[in-house]
């Protein structure tokens, strides 16, 4: 009997263990710093904003999207103009903090103003790690301005999207 016991419990974990080892990576991540939409949210700066104050980190969405909820209906909030977003006061450059609650390979950061790309950053398919920042220069741009920030994600079809609201 206590060899039956000892039998399934070692096979229980060792096919636990290969279903978390082979599950797929979950990328997750957000814009901190100057705070995003999303950092607004869950951080109650913006009222009614919905389940992204619970997940700040998952706006996910196919890649190729300029969106500030990535396509993604449950998080529509984040496209509402009306809702008042404060803008942060900033010079003529920006670091843009992110925090990755789950790290994946990386392709590029993207950055976007309307319809123009601003800066983009190769990360040639590396994993970064839990922080990641980048200096975005605004050029002459002055006045509220929107930034959409994109990451793409190496080895999927999708990306993280977070908007930022400044003021320069």
């Amino acid at each position: 009997m206590r060899r039956t016991i000892t039998f399934l419990t070692t096979a229980i974990i060792a096919i636990g263990a290969t279903l978390f080892i082979a599950s797929p990576a979950q990328a997750h991540g957000y814009i901190s710093s100057p705070p995003s939409r999303q950092a607004m949210c869950a951080q109650g700066r913006v009222a009614n904003c919905g389940d992204i104050i619970y997940e700040p980190q998952s706006v996910e969405g196919p890649k190729g999207l300029r969106s500030c909820n990535g396509g993604n209906a449950r998080f529509a909030q984040l496209n509402d103009e009306s809702k008042g977003w404060p803008a942060t006061s900033v010079g003529s450059t920006v670091t843009f903090n992110w925090v990755l609650t789950a790290r994946h390979a990386t392709s590029t950061w993207e950055y976007y103003i309307g319809s123009t790309r601003i800066a983009v950053f190769n990360d040639q398919g590396r994993q970064p790690g839990s922080t990641v920042s980048h200096t975005v220069s605004l050029g002459s741009r002055t006045g509220r301005q929107k930034v959409l920030a994109i990451w793409n994600i190496a080895d999927t079809a999708n990306a993280f999207y977070s908007c930022v609201d400044l003021q320069r």
